[in-house]
């Protein structure tokens, strides 16, 4: 046998069983929901979660009781990403339910009936990202294909279709992930970050006429980072990088001309898969959560240029793929409606967890008697490929291998 496989094989034995050993450490911290599958995306909605799925469908769960409420079946391959739609001038008030899988395709649900609207071969390999642009009834998808497609959402209720209105073919490798923002009725901002660390801002903006597409022109290149971007944030001018070379970015766009001092970039031990900057958030607190291998931490980045950890929490034995905050909801003694913070992590580990963002900020499961101090415990080494050779990265491989596992 080669010596790099069986290095690679004994490697991956001791990778197993640490994470054997951690599952049964942690097997009750942050209230675990126990799910059929693996999340790979996920949204809160009042006190319940939506989740895409690796056994090719999405869920919706209860958040209190862990219940499934809704499960929409029919893609073929791992659900991706999720979206919602709905459109402001439809006096029922009908939200649809998008989502996107590696097997190439967008489909549309009625949240209502579950119904599937629509199936629309939509790239030609993974659907990696989804923005939703509701007020301009606009769809924008990403894939492993290495393009962008922008899809009109209008009527979609009622013509079970949606109409590709344009696209761009400008990155090299997958695009990852997606971020936009609203500039005027006919115009919106775009950010595409794709698995070699590039992103692209790109101007959109809508033509005339009965079937109106989207013209891009292509703004700037950001080259924030040294390899995969896994998540975008964009608001307040302000956009927020998650990337695998371990930092998470925070860049001024349009950039500040009377600023030259750079935001440094928060840095972790490992790479960086999720993030949630709480002052994008209705809470509009100074804090950013991000996940990193098998942990979350807490920064606070009210001295944006000299950040600090405040809180980390090791509750999962294996990757975190997704953060939310969950405004949970419940009636108080005297019925009157009381709202509290919690933290929403979802995981490879096939649990949706919670955490009270008081518990992120004063202690960690594993070290309650120093709360001031942040201790992460046995921490699962991460395998990582160097991604030079082949369409899949040995770390794509691996994703798809792990996304598969039953």
């Amino acid at each position: 046998m080669d010596d790099t496989v069986l290095f690679r094989a004994e490697s991956e034995l001791v990778i197993t069983e640490a994470r054997k050993q951690k599952a049964d450490r942690t097997k009750l911290l942050g209230s675990p929901i126990q799910l059929g599958g693996k999340a790979i995306d996920v949204i809160v909605e009042g006190n319940t979660i939506w989740i895409a799925e690796n056994t090719h469908v999405a869920k919706k769960i209860d958040l209190e009781s862990g219940k499934i409420l809704q499960i929409y079946r029919g893609h073929t391959a791992p659900v991706t990403c999720l979206g919602f739609y709905r459109d402001d001038h439809d006096t029922r008030g009908l939200q649809v339910l998008i989502t996107g899988s590696w097997d190439k395709t967008i489909k549309i649900w009625d949240t209502s009936s579950k119904e599937l609207l629509c199936s629309i071969g939509a790239h030609d390999d993974f659907v990696k990202s989804l923005l939703v642009v509701p007020s301009l009834r606009l769809l924008v998808s990403s894939s492993s294909d290495k393009t962008v497609r922008f899809w009109d959402l209008t009527g979609v209720v009622e013509r079970k279709t949606i109409t590709p209105v344009g696209s761009v073919s400008a990155h090299s490798r997958p695009v990852e992930c997606l971020a936009g923002s609203v500039v005027s009725d006919t115009e919106v901002m775009l950010f595409t970050g794709d698995t070699m660390g590039v992103i692209k801002v790109w101007k959109l903006e809508k033509g005339c006429g009965l079937q109106p597409r989207w013209h891009n022109t292509l703004l700037d290149t950001l080259n924030l980072h040294r390899t995969r971007v896994t998540q975008m944030i964009y608001g307040a001018g302000q956009l927020w990088t998650a990337s695998l070379d371990e930092t998470v970015q925070i860049t001024t766009y349009p950039p500040d001309p009377t600023v030259s001092k750079l935001v440094p970039p928060l840095t972790h031990p490992l790479p960086v898969r999720a993030l949630l900057p709480l002052s994008l958030t209705p809470l509009a607190e100074p804090y950013v959560v991000s996940a990193y291998g098998d942990v979350i931490r807490l920064y606070d980045i009210l001295a944006v240029f000299e950040p600090e950890v405040v809180g980390e929490i090791d509750g999962h034995w294996h990757d975190v793929t997704a953060i939310r905050l969950w405004l949970r909801s419940s009636h108080n003694v005297a019925g009157r409606i009381k709202i509290e913070p919690f933290i929403v992590s979802a995981s490879l580990d096939g649990t949706v967890r919670k955490w009270q963002l008081s518990e992120l900020l004063t202690s960690t499961p594993g070290n309650p008697a120093e709360p001031i101090h942040p201790v992460v415990f046995s921490p699962v080494p991460e395998p990582r490929g160097d991604g030079t050779t082949g369409e899949l990265t040995e770390e794509e491989e691996r994703e798809l291998a792990e996304l598969m596992e039953d």
